[in-house]
């Protein structure tokens, strides 16, 4: 039925002249297709894989376990979009979390954090009156310092620190010291879920149920979207405008050579793609048990809603951790984000049973001491990982019933994540706002006349929001506009 279905759609797209094509059905695609196909379009989305959504998608890997693969959290999609495309309607549903972070300690105390100040006070009281009430901060000094310059300037609790550090890192090669890292913190907490600001959610169904949603908003009105439709080629014609895309398996240069100016090309072959990430997603046959806070009940509790901190205790063990993959050493006591959304999302395991995602922090591109390539070498690493949660969680270990595990090489040749890099490009001073993608080309237009970018790569960045492919659009029809006039 998937065979044929898939056949009819690939004939079709050579049968019709579109007016737009979107090559990539990750989430900024879909929401770009649906922009224009909602201004009037006739529009054709076109993905390499089985599977629509990008590093927004949900995939059953084990039966029973349903894994939002690569990302995994919902803050950044933009309250305008939707609401101009109406995804509740389309059967978008975010589950919010409280308390939203979990950090145990070895030493048997622990501190959850969440939208609640009172909470929030009542937590960090235990470790310092005086955190307590420094909590509530303006964040404008974080746009150009180091994360831990500004931590250590409002804090002294070593725990605290470390649990608001790890969003300054996270997804990057950087440590809690490089210059701008508190950017990137700033960029994780500027998000919201039906208004509540700064509150993460996970999405019943898994972070696949957002791609799937702004997908039926633009099926709704009238694009056509391609599975298994991998793009090889830019068709350019001779008054050097893109006119088409050619279908193929092969793989080969999109844009064909010399057609791109030489600056251009130098920019973005020197951008900074780095990743030093690696996502496990387990399925398990019962919650993890923390130590530290001294209960033997299976049931889940405030310490299994929100994010779980591991490894993270200081700031110095995440800079310690970042210098072994500076080095080209996997840490060796991994940085790990824990977060079990089958507590919330009854949806997504079987009765009883949970899923775990795992966000490890740092595991360089090429180790120094093996390959990703090697079984024996990913076993090793994912051990490490599932050992150190054991020294929280007595019994961890033997609660998997399996996992899936994309290192950066893995998340750029499954997903086409250049680097591995979840943002699509490193999100420092000097690639964001009008540097990015590079200097002169911040407006989603190419050098290529009829060639635009929408993903994460563009302005304002990475994570699920939405904003680029909707601001591409509007690029896009400000242009036709432009020319029929």
């Amino acid at each position: 039925m998937w065979r044929r279905s898939f056949t009819s759609t690939t004939s079709a797209l050579k049968e019709k002249k579109w007016d737009a094509l979107v090559i990539g059905g990750g989430h900024n695609g879909l929401t770009a297709a649906a922009y224009l196909a909602r201004a009037g379009l006739s529009v054709a989305v076109l993905e390499r894989r089985h599977v629509i959504g990008g590093a927004a998608v949900t995939e059953e890997l084990i039966p029973g376990f349903k894994f939002s693969r690569c990302s995994y959290l919902q803050s950044l999609l933009r309250p305008s979009l939707i609401k101009e495309l109406e995804l509740a309607r389309h059967g978008l549903k975010l589950l919010k979390r409280n308390p939203s972070s979990f950090t145990p300690c070895l030493d048997g105390r622990y501190l959850l954090l969440g939208p609640d100040k009172q909470l929030n006070h009542s937590e960090i009281s235990k470790f310092s009156e005086r955190d307590a009430d420094a909590f509530v901060r303006e964040f404008v000094d974080l746009l150009l310092s180091p994360a831990s310059k500004v931590l250590n300037k409002w804090f002294e609790t070593d725990v605290l620190k470390a649990t608001l550090a790890t969003d300054a890192v996270i997804g990057t090669m950087s440590s809690v010291h490089t210059p701008g890292s508190g950017y990137v913190l700033l960029h994780h907490v500027m998000g919201e879920t039906d208004g509540n600001p700064g509150i993460w959610s996970y999405v019943e169904g898994g972070m696949g149920s957002v791609s799937m949603a702004i997908s039926s908003a633009a099926r709704e009105a009238g694009a056509h979207i391609v599975t298994r439709a991998e793009v090889s080629q830019l068709m350019i014609n001779d008054s050097g405008r893109v006119n088409g895309v050619q279908l193929a398996d092969g793989a080969q240069d999109l844009v064909p050579g010399n057609i791109l100016p030489d600056d251009f090309i130098l920019s973005i072959k020197h951008s900074d793609y780095s990743s030093g990430t690696t996502k496990i997603n387990l399925a398990v046959d019962k919650l993890p048990q923390f130590q530290c806070c001294k209960l033997s009940h299976p049931d889940p509790g405030p310490q299994h809603v929100g994010t779980i901190h591991i490894g993270s205790e200081s700031m110095e063990e995440i800079h310690s951790a970042c210098q072994e993959a500076v080095n080209g050493l996997p840490s060796r006591r991994p940085i790990i984000e824990m977060t079990i959304p089958s507590v919330l999302d009854k949806t997504i395991s079987p009765p009883g049973n949970h899923v775990i995602n795992l966000f490890i922090q740092y595991t360089p591109y090429k180790p120094s001491d093996g390959s990703w390539m090697d079984p024996a070498y990913r076993d090793s690493f994912a051990n490490r990982c599932f050992s150190l949660i054991d020294e929280y969680a007595p019994g961890f270990s033997s609660s998997i019933i399996g996992y899936d595990m994309l290192t950066p090489p893995d998340l750029e040749r499954e997903i086409g994540l250049t680097g591995g890099n979840i943002f699509h490009g490193a999100m420092g001073l000097d690639s964001l706002f009008l540097m990015r993608p590079v200097k002169g080309w911040s407006n989603y237009r190419t050098p290529l006349q009829g060639l635009y970018m929408c993903g994460s790569g563009t302005h304002p960045g990475g994570g699920v929001m939405g904003a680029p492919g909707r601001n591409a659009a509007g690029i896009v029809l400000q242009d036709l506009k432009k020319s029929l006039n």
